[in-house]
């Protein structure tokens, strides 16, 4: 998959992370989400590599890039920490400035990205998210029962590793069925899987939403009360079969985050934009990375 790309695992600061990267042109970093690798962009990168550079790297503990251990705060997988490799990944490869296309957990680490990094992104694609803080402070019942996978894998060490661990395809399976069947690629498939055996990688999912709960909402308040608001153009797509929309209207929600001008819309899909309509996104990104062209 992703024929033309480099597949490489490069040292970025005390982490290591898989990534493919290929084509010519303006840096675009692509961020996957959970439970999945840098392989869901199959069906867009290739289309972005005829303009762009595009980098495509497994977040910090998923996929087969590095895997902290648990620890109590989840400070390792803060998006903050993860928003840090990104960066770090971007300026190793020569690219001090680039734009980001996001989805999913990949989307609130490019969101800490363009918070921390304000002169690194030109222009942020955020798929199927609004802000982390926005959810949890207007959570009620509907929004739980929606999304009680944030709060069962945040629950503490080691409880939702031992109830995965014990069938891990039939969680898979569960937890990406908001996607509708079949959506994903073998070979795709069979890559998230072979990265949720991994050791570790599990349990750093885990993190990664006890992050969410704690440290990320310390950060993200702090960021609130110092003014600090996306200062680069935002593109929110979303899934229109989703359940993003049925809570919030994205683009309303994130103009309350931004200080710049915020377009989107929906895509004809489920929660896995781009592998089940990537022609959609793909027109939706055109007009909005074209500026990177220029």
């Amino acid at each position: 998959m992703l024929e033309g790309f480099t597949l490489e695992h490069r040292q970025v600061g005390e982490q290591t992370l898989r990534l493919r990267h290929g084509g010519e042109g303006p840096p675009l970093l692509l961020l996957h989400g959970n439970p999945q690798t840098h392989l869901m962009w199959h069906r867009v990168a290739p289309v972005l590599a005829q303009r762009f550079t595009v980098v495509c790297p497994d977040l910090r503990g998923y996929g087969f890039s590095g895997k902290p251990p648990v620890a109590p705060g989840s400070a390792a997988y803060s998006k903050r920490a993860m928003a840090a490799d990104m960066a770090g990944l971007m300026r190793d490869l020569g690219f001090p400035r680039f734009g980001v296309v996001s989805h999913d957990r990949g989307a609130r680490v490019a969101h800490r990205l363009a918070l921390d990094h304000p002169d690194a992104v030109q222009r942020l694609c955020t798929m199927d998210i609004v802000p982390t803080l926005a959810h949890f402070e207007r959570t009620d019942l509907a929004f739980a029962l929606g999304y009680y996978h944030w709060f069962f894998l945040a629950q503490p060490h080691p409880l939702p590793e031992r109830m995965i661990g014990r069938d891990v395809e039939d969680w898979f399976a569960l937890h990406t069925a908001r996607g509708g069947q079949d959506i994903f690629h073998p070979e795709a498939r069979a890559d998230y899987l072979a990265a949720l055996h991994e050791s570790g990688t599990v349990a750093a999912i885990c993190e990664d939403y006890r992050a969410a709960v704690g440290i990320d909402l310390e950060h993200d308040r702090a960021s609130r009360a110092a003014r600090e608001r996306l200062r680069c153009p935002l593109l929110a797509l979303w899934g229109a079969k989703g359940q993003v929309a049925r809570w919030y209207d994205p683009v309303a929600t994130w103009r309350g985050y931004s200080d710049v001008p915020v377009s989107g819309g929906p895509v004809p899909s489920g929660h896995y934009l781009a592998e089940e309509a990537p022609e959609a996104v793909l027109a939706a990104l055109e007009p909005f990375l074209a500026p990177l062209l220029a």
